[in-house]
């Protein structure tokens, strides 16, 4: 890779993002749902437990595999850590066991990486399906830190979801509240990540109906036949009150 122009390091970076979009998003949901099995079913054999884990442990490399490759091939690395520098914080702090959640964050970044330049309204369908997603990924990591505490009130997937839902949307009633530190890390980013999403869900459906509104009271605009019709009707018009003149309409303008 010695002697790259830049053109060329942009390019490869770009072939490589192509390459593994398709892989990163089937590793990110089957990520989830190896993290989502044991938490769900807390029966679950021993062994099946360990494949779990095995599974997003070796996924979770993975992903280090990809930062490192994009780190590898940036033309501007010092610019590149600067610019994935939570990618990479998201990627470290899992090493400590009390904040392996935070893998789930890694996902939820896989999942959404590439859909930046949407128009609105599929930007809008993104947002929600991201909230969607926040909401259980959230859920299901306070249940994973909640469950078995002492005097722990979230201890079903149904209560956490519950919680979840009341957290993103800021109602917090108060009837259920995490009481371990890994449970307080994941409300404290379901509150910051949720704000935006939120108010850009609420934002957007306020616009549309809005829009809506308008557009209905907005009259509508002439048509051709429109003006045609018209054009016979004065030409009727001018028939009855001119006796003997033809009553022919005027010809259409190509350029109305």
């Amino acid at each position: 890779m010695f002697g790259w122009r830049d053109g060329s390091r942009e390019m490869a970076v770009g072939r490589w993002e192509r390459l593994t979009a398709g892989p990163l998003t089937l590793l990110s949901v089957v990520f989830l749902a190896a993290y989502a099995w044991p938490i769900l079913v807390p029966q679950l054999p021993d062994r099946w437990v360990v494949v779990c884990e095995a599974t997003g442990l070796v996924i979770w490399l993975l992903f280090w595999a990809d930062l490192l490759v994009r780190f590898a091939l940036a033309a501007d690395r010092l610019r590149f850590l600067r610019t994935h520098l939570f990618d990479l914080t998201v990627l470290v702090l899992p090493f400590l066991r009390p904040l392996r959640a935070l893998r789930l964050v890694t996902v939820v970044l896989n999942l959404t990486r590439r859909t930046t330049e949407w128009a609105r309204g599929r930007l809008a369908l993104y947002v929600g399906a991201t909230t969607v997603l926040l909401v259980l990924v959230s859920a299901l990591a306070v249940l994973d830190a909640e469950r078995g505490a002492p005097d722990a009130s979230i201890t079903s997937f149904a209560d956490a979801l519950w919680w979840a839902v009341v957290t993103i949307t800021t109602v917090g009633y108060g009837d259920l509240f995490p009481v371990t530190t890994a449970g307080r890390l994941v409300a404290l980013g379901l509150m910051v990540g949720g704000i935006g999403l939120i108010g850009f869900v609420t934002g957007s459906l306020a616009t549309w109906i809005v829009e809506r509104v308008a557009d209905r009271d907005r009259p509508q605009p002439a048509t051709a036949a429109d003006v045609a019709a018209l054009r016979d009707e004065i030409a009727a018009l001018r028939a009855r009150l001119e006796p003997g003149r033809r009553a022919e309409p005027e010809p259409l303008d190509v350029d109305d």
